[in-house]
């Protein structure tokens, strides 16, 4: 129990000898242990217990009951029993702690403080609670707090005490006998009657099976006690309610938002503890760090204060680059501890502390069958948040069932278990950081990897089947909660085993143009492509590949450089018979060769598209058709066949379930409204189409429908809103810089709309729309009087197939009736 608070005297009419040890077992002390605090020799301490010396130093009484923290009553108690007196009984106070410290203060477990009180209230509660968890995760301070909250439900006494190494039975019984101030069983349980009370035991784990014995004899004797214990483990008592303990939430991946890195538990708590070592808070640059460094720390307590006191002279930045990879070799003789404090003081201090994070893991994982050990560090491959299912995939063989491995892996708190779908699992970062090492020094690494890359692989090819049709989104977001192991696995199996991660990789093109990975994906397929380990892999798979090279190409504006990987796909495609991958890969070729100015032929390919998809009832394939001859339409200016196409997407959306496909082609719909001059009607429909993106993805196509909101808002004169979304399109392309020169048109500045039409009818790396160029060009010949204009209009329609809408023929014509006259015809 912690020094300097007030506790109940020992055992009535008990002796100087009864009081010292059990007072010293109440602290969870040694002999030696006290002797230290004390100042008095270890064998002064003995003779006192065993009664050896009857008239000791009034100094030497003072100084162990310093040592004792003995206050008040307690304190006269022992001080009596030294001279051989007894003053009379002090009862406690209803609701008064005995022998616990002040409740600590606690950031990120209010709910759970909550959640506890409320259960230790509760008259149909369970009668043992236990919080178990890895060693540093806060289950004492957690266990403070709860009990100092449900203190005044407990009319007859809330108590505590800490369990010291090697305690047997008798010590344990003596211990909780003490801090009720009473003898016996029998007479705590009449002293209660029917009030309700509550016994805190903290750390049982160091005497698991005394503890135990004691506690079920305790339970059945005194029906109004509950008791709290917090542990490695659970005490194994009939009825016992297991609640583990899990570190701090933690900021997601890549969100550096400063209210919501500074509003996240486990950074509140570094913050805090950061305070304490340097004056001032972290600055906005730090944040990124800060956010890392508490997620290398995977939200342990224990850890995030140990690395918060080596901020007294790093900075957070400097923390993450010296300590990121080294955290099991944080020491806690730098930690700030929280809940009661028996550590001695002086230089025995700095010898009883000196353990290092990977010591407490090593003691959980100590705890574990020698099966269990293995299962665990396989398990530890897995970065992310993983599935029972996966469990079992990365178990297949061992004989072992995952179900009742993962319920000891969260008795023993080495499990994390968040969120309901189905990745909730993921063991406690120290723990996998552990478990990573033990399997390297096993030298089973390769092997544990390479299964890994091939569950990885299996799950991410049953998952993206269904990256199309009615649960892309679902589809997609089960692959976002894997990201971080679908690309430990791809580079992995990249070296060790290239036929893995061919497959691996060709089944991701989808989902990383989704997520605006493109160039990184591409690179990825290059190489294996190029791996001369992978050249007798089945030739479907390569051509699959290569479709995927081209497709995320086309996202980046390298479609010149992939049309002959493309044409080769579609040959071989063609060679096999596959009907899907023809399919894949004449949509994917007609899109690279609309981007690189070959209109016709682009046709040509949709149209193929749309024949082979239509003989083979392929409804999904007939929608994306339409939707590319859509554009087709627009392109020669035919309008009213477009909308009619559109019409036939959303049709046939309808029935694949494709709303990715439904909603790009709504917002088709928004550029045929504003290219017919609906410029309202353009608004609202690209407005609802913004927002119907949500999760879908697609970033160039989100981009492209805020395109079209920008121009038509332009053209519409609604210049503020306008602006705003330029905000959203920068850097600005062409479609940006055509927005720009809409609104300096709008506004009379002639010169400066100029400038911003010329920029955009530049050619640039990425294969800017033909159609944005003749806009431009037309945009260019409304604001300047330059001549040539006139012949590069002409030069960009017709290498792009395109023809001029009847409102941009009626501009021209004005326009040189204008500036040559009435005699001047139109173009």
């Amino acid at each position: 129990m912690a020094p300097g608070h007030d506790r109940q005297s020992g055992p009535p009419h008990a002796g100087l000898p009864e009081l010292l040890r059990a007072h010293r077992l109440a602290a969870g002390a040694t002999q030696a242990e006290l002797a230290a605090r004390a100042g008095v020799g270890v064998r002064t301490v003995r003779d006192l217990e065993r009664g050896r010396s009857t008239r000791p130093q009034r100094t030497t009484v003072e100084l162990l009951a310093g040592a004792l923290g003995l206050t008040g009553s307690a304190r006269a108690t022992f001080l009596a029993a030294a001279r051989g007196t007894a003053p009379a009984t002090v009862q406690p106070e209803v609701n008064t702690p005995l022998g616990l410290p002040p409740p600590p203060e606690l950031i990120g477990r209010e709910r759970d403080v909550s959640e506890l009180a409320t259960l230790l209230n509760d008259p149909r509660g369970p009668r043992v609670v236990s919080l178990v968890g890895l060693a540093g995760v806060g289950k004492t301070a957690l266990a403070l707090a709860a009990v100092h909250a449900a203190a005044p439900a407990h009319p007859g006494g809330v108590a505590g005490v800490l369990i010291g190494a090697g305690s047997d039975a008798a010590d344990v019984h003596a211990a909780v006998m003490t801090v009720f101030g009473v003898a016996r069983d029998t007479e705590l349980a009449a002293r209660l009657g029917d009030r309700p009370a509550l016994l805190l035991v903290d750390a049982v784990e160091r005497a698991p099976d005394p503890v135990a014995g004691t506690l079920r004899r305790l339970v059945g004797a005194v029906p109004s006690l509950r008791v709290l214990v917090t542990g490695r483990h659970p005490v194994g008592l009939p009825g016992e309610w297991v609640r583990p303990v899990s570190p701090l939430e933690v900021p997601p991946p890549g969100d550096t938002n400063p209210a919501t890195v500074a509003g996240c538990p486990a950074v509140a708590l570094f913050t805090s503890r950061l305070a304490q070592v340097r004056r001032e808070p972290p600055a906005d640059a730090e944040l990124p760090a800060l956010a890392a460094l508490v997620r290398r720390l995977g939200g342990l307590p224990l850890a995030i204060e140990l690395m918060a006191a080596r901020g007294r002279l790093l900075d957070l930045t400097e923390l993450l680059d010296r300590y990121g990879d080294r955290v099991l070799d944080l020491d806690t003789s730098a930690a700030t501890h929280s809940g009661w404090d028996t550590r001695p003081r002086g230089d025995d201090a700095r010898a009883a502390v000196a353990e290092t994070l990977r010591d407490a893991v090593a003691t959980s994982y100590r705890l574990l069958a020698v099966g269990d050990r293995a299962a665990l560090r396989q398990l530890a491959a897995f970065g992310n948040r993983w599935s029972v299912e996966l469990a079992e995939e990365m178990l297949a063989g061992t004989g072992v069932d995952p179900v009742p491995l993962l319920n000891r892996f969260l008795d023993l708190g080495l499990l994390s278990v968040r969120g309901g779908g189905s990745f909730r699992f993921r063991l406690v970062d120290a723990v996998r950081d552990y478990a990573v090492e033990q399997a390297s020094g096993a030298g089973e690494s390769t092997v544990i990897r390479r299964r890994h890359a091939r569950v990885v692989t299996r799950l991410v090819e049953r998952t993206a089947s269904g990256l199309t049709g009615a649960g892309a989104g679902a589809a997609a977001h089960r692959l976002d909660e894997v990201t971080g192991d679908i690309s430990s696995a791809l580079a992995y199996a990249a070296v060790d085993d290239p036929l893995t991660a061919l497959r691996l990789a060709v089944s991701l093109p989808r989902w990383w143009r989704l997520r605006g990975r493109d160039v990184v994906g591409r690179q990825w397929l290059l190489r294996l492509l190029a791996d001369p380990r992978t050249a007798d892999a089945d030739p479907a798979l390569r051509a699959w590949a290569s479709v995927g090279v081209a497709m995320l190409a086309g996202e980046h504006g390298a479609a010149a450089a992939e049309l002959p990987t493309a044409r080769a796909a579609l040959a071989e495609f063609r060679r096999l018979g596959d009907v899907p991958g023809e399919l894949e890969a004449r949509t994917v070729l007609g899109v690279l060769l609309a981007a690189t100015g070959r209109p016709g032929q682009a046709r040509e390919q949709a149209e193929a598209v749309l024949a082979l998809a239509t003989e083979h009832g392929l409804t999904r394939q007939m929608a994306v058709a339409q939707h590319q001859l859509a554009w087709h339409e627009i392109r020669l200016g035919d309008l009213a066949t477009a909308r009619r196409r559109l019409a036939v997407v959303d049709r046939l959306g309808g029935q694949c379930a494709e709303q990715r496909l439904r909603v790009l082609a709504r917002g088709t719909v928004a550029e045929v409204f504003r290219l017919e001059g609906r410029y309202a009607d353009a608004v609202d429909e690209a407005r609802r189409v913004l927002t119907a993106f949500g999760d879908l993805g697609t970033p160039r196509g989100r981009r492209q429908v805020l395109g079209t909101l920008g121009l038509a808002l332009a053209q519409d004169g609604r210049a503020a809103e306008a602006a705003e979304v330029l905000a959203e399109l920068r850097p600005l392309d062409g479609t940006g810089a055509l927005i720009e020169g809409q609104l300096a048109l709008h506004r009379g500045d002639r010169e400066v709309a100029a400038e911003w039409f010329a920029a955009a009818a530049e050619p640039d790396e990425t294969g800017r729309d033909r159609r944005t160029v003749v806009e431009a060009l037309v945009g260019l010949a409304a604001s300047t009087s330059d001549a040539r204009v006139l012949d590069r209009l002409d030069v960009a329609c017709r290498e792009g197939g395109i023809r001029l809408l009847e409102h941009e023929e009626e501009l021209l014509y004005v326009l040189a009736v204008t500036r040559n006259g009435p005699t001047t015809q139109g173009r």
